[in-house]
């Protein structure tokens, strides 16, 4: 919002809140030399393995995607997707070129010809449905005789085209190397029906108390560079801030309902054409509601009837037990003041009706395999309604079984409706008959088997509606207020958050905001809040008030993280969990060696449990959860053996197999393997981009431009 559309008060306001405005500008940096220069900008929007991406060429793909995508997604989402696409691209681009794989034209038509997307299109169809090639070299030799920018549109899908071609070879041939032999579709059929029996004793690691295990600093940081494959992070920023949302105050929402009040009395006014006063009518006496309306209300007059379900639930039944030009309010509706005119009711207004139709050759709307005559089309509807008229007849499985009409999978229902929504004749019989009514209509849809499931009043309610705004006066205090909040903060006497304490204001944190992000929870959209995170200028500690389409937000950067491997404090929330873990299984391993199960149980205050068909490939324990290592370590055991002590997810556990079944012998075992290979090759696309793009050298400079 503009700072000077805020400021239109008193002088002495005025005075006060420029002299505010630019103080805070001063210290924000924003007259500062280098407050607009940003980072040095190339020309290459991204570098994939040494290979450049023009950003010329992303920002044209950036606008026909844009175009493609229109309302369906933010700026931010379609530069991401067009980069993202980009950088596959020319990854996979280099692939192609080092296994020499190319496209010729008769690859492109076999492709055209298998691709859904495009062996469908109606201009490669020939008379029988079947994509034809001729159609398709026709096609694209007129664009180029006679339609230039369709031509060169073509040639860009064509390029599209040419890539997905030469990735599906290139998946191929990847997949042609996927093996999967019957040995492991044996392994895997066994380890799903195999079952297990067992006793077992386990040592829950919550009995050994957090606070008494130590866990390091140096520990941590040893662990995370033994992993560090689970530890990388991107740059991110920590933020803090503070909203400041324009709303409007008690006073502006009590002036809101004074003004509609005022709107509902009749009042003198002087009429300079007639010389005379005059009395204009409020909206309680006015003789026409839409004008009135028109004038004075933010909603105009809406003279549809609604059923009661549509009027505000809350006053849904003052407002239809009124009598026809009463009114009900001020009341608040939302964000809105409204006052309710009930102008006018109908009785049984709304219809819900079910319907069977019997259809024929010849009939609107009659479908091409529909081939029983008029007459038979007739008699089979009166055989239905004698049916749909018995007494214990359920008439939606009639629909489901009868009907010709699209609402057929619904039991014929047909919802509501309201007179005039039907052809004539089907309006008639459904305003015309009562509830639990079953008969026909002939339309020229067919004949119709009818049933009048319910019936509703409507009411046609005239609203005068004002919307509850902030008013000026309470946007300019926002103002200062969120200005003077600035101020404070920066001066560095006090902390962000103690300022915020002592103004009952919320402070509300945001972590490991990344480059690109475009949303920050509480505050929605806002790129400019994290351009400003991760400018080279920015500093742990600044502080910096942005104008927010609905207030201000005064932001402060909190926490910048590189990427690399994280540090051991970035890093201690994931691994002390799991450091502690395996200390707590360490002390109970090293208490219990030796011990028998009764000994183990006995010892550690625990009970001794069973468990009936376990399986490898369903390793949850019933009281304990999923435990592989458990379940595995009793799957290698014989029966009536017992095992060790066993380090497990959420104890450490000792397991007796008190049965194993083994699944019954099949002849053969290609079906799983079938199974296992089908699974392995879907995942070959985004698996084998994955690995290309882990092994790449990526410089992504799309923050340098948006």
């Amino acid at each position: 919002m503009a700072i000077l559309d805020k400021i239109r008060k008193k002088t002495t306001i005025l005075i006060l809140i420029i002299g505010l405005a630019l103080f805070a500008f001063v210290i924000s940096g924003i007259f500062s030399a280098n407050a607009f220069s940003g980072a040095k900008v190339g020309s290459a929007i991204a570098e994939v393995n040494g290979n450049e991406i023009s950003i010329d060429g992303f920002r044209n793909q950036v606008d026909a995607a844009t175009q493609q995508y229109g309302a369906n997604a933010s700026a931010m989402q379609i530069v991401n997707n067009v980069y993202e696409q980009g950088v596959r691209n020319a990854i996979l681009e280099e692939e192609f070129e080092k296994l020499g794989i190319s496209v010729e034209q008769d690859q492109i038509v076999n492709f055209l010809r298998t691709n859904p997307s495009y062996s469908q299109m109606p201009q490669f169809l020939n008379e029988n449905g079947v994509f034809d090639e001729n159609k398709f070299i026709e096609f694209v030799a007129d664009l180029r005789d006679n339609n230039p920018v369709g031509y060169q549109q073509w040639l860009q899908t064509e390029q599209t085209i040419i890539f997905a071609a030469k990735e599906q070879i290139y998946n191929n041939l990847i997949k042609s190397g996927v093996v999967t032999t019957l040995k492991e579709g044996e392994l895997d059929y066994k380890f799903a029906n195999d079952k297990l029996d067992i006793k077992y004793v386990r040592v829950p690691y919550s009995s050994i108390a957090d606070t008494t295990v130590v866990v390091s600093k140096s520990e941590i940081s040893d662990y995370v560079k033994a992993h560090q494959d689970k530890f990388k992070q991107e740059d991110s920023r920590d933020i803090q801030f503070v909203y400041f949302e324009e709303k409007p105050s008690l006073k502006d929402e009590n002036d809101v309902k004074a003004s509609i009040s005022e709107l509902l009395k009749d009042k003198e006014e002087f009429n300079a054409a007639t010389n005379k006063t005059e009395v204009v009518k409020g909206f309680v006496n006015t003789d026409d509601v839409e004008a009135f309306l028109d004038i004075n209300s933010d909603v105009k007059f809406d003279s549809i009837y609604k059923p009661k379900s549509a009027l505000p639930s809350k006053y849904a039944d003052t407002i239809i037990s009124l009598n026809i030009g009463d009114i009900y309010g001020p009341y608040r509706d939302g964000d809105f003041y409204k006052v309710s005119k009930l102008t006018g009711k109908k009785a049984g207004g709304n219809v819900k009706a079910s319907h069977i139709l019997i259809s024929y050759a010849g009939a609107q709307s009659a479908s091409t395999d529909i081939t029983r005559t008029k007459e038979e089309a007739e008699e089979k509807a009166k055989e239905v309604l004698a049916n749909a008229k018995k007494t214990d007849a359920v008439f939606a499985d009639l629909a489901r079984e009868n009907s010709d009409g699209p609402s057929s999978s619904r039991g014929g229902d047909l919802g509501f409706f309201q007179e005039g929504a039907m052809v004539p004749a089907f309006n008639d019989f459904a305003f015309g008959n009562s509830v639990g009514t079953v008969g026909m209509v002939e339309t020229d849809f067919g004949f119709h088997i009818v049933k009048i499931v319910e019936k509703q009043d409507v009411y046609q309610v005239a609203n005068l509606v004002r919307e509850i705004e902030a008013s000026g006066e309470t946007i300019d205090l926002l103002f200062q207020d969120a200005t003077k909040f600035e101020m404070e903060t920066i001066d560095g006497k006090t902390s962000f958050t103690d300022v915020a304490k002592a103004g009952n204001y919320v402070v509300r944190p945001v972590n490991k905001v990344k480059a690109m992000d475009e949303n920050l929870p509480g505050l929605g959209a806002q790129r400019a809040i994290v351009k400003w995170a991760f400018n080279v200028e920015s500093e742990i500690g600044d502080i910096k008030r942005f104008d927010l389409n609905d207030g201000y937000a005064v932001v402060q950067l909190t926490a910048a993280y590189e990427k690399g491997l994280m540090s051991a404090e970035d890093a201690s929330a994931t691994v002390l969990p799991i450091l502690r873990k395996k200390k707590k299984a360490a002390q109970i391993i090293s208490a219990n060696k030796g011990k028998a199960m009764d000994v183990f149980a006995k010892d550690n205050n625990v009970s001794t449990s069973t468990a009936s068909a376990l399986t490898v490939k369903s390793p949850t324990i019933p009281g304990a959860g999923r435990e592989l290592a458990v379940v595995g370590t009793a799957y290698a055991l014989g029966e009536g053996k017992t095992s060790g002590l066993i380090e497990g997810e959420t104890g450490v556990f000792m397991v007796n197999v008190t049965k194993k079944t083994d699944a019954t012998k099949l002849e053969n075992y290609s079906t799983f393997a079938n199974t296992l290979k089908k699974a392995k090759v879907n995942r070959v696309s985004s698996s084998v981009y994955q690995a290309l793009k882990d092994g790449s050298e990526i410089e992504d400079n799309r923050s340098m431009f948006y």
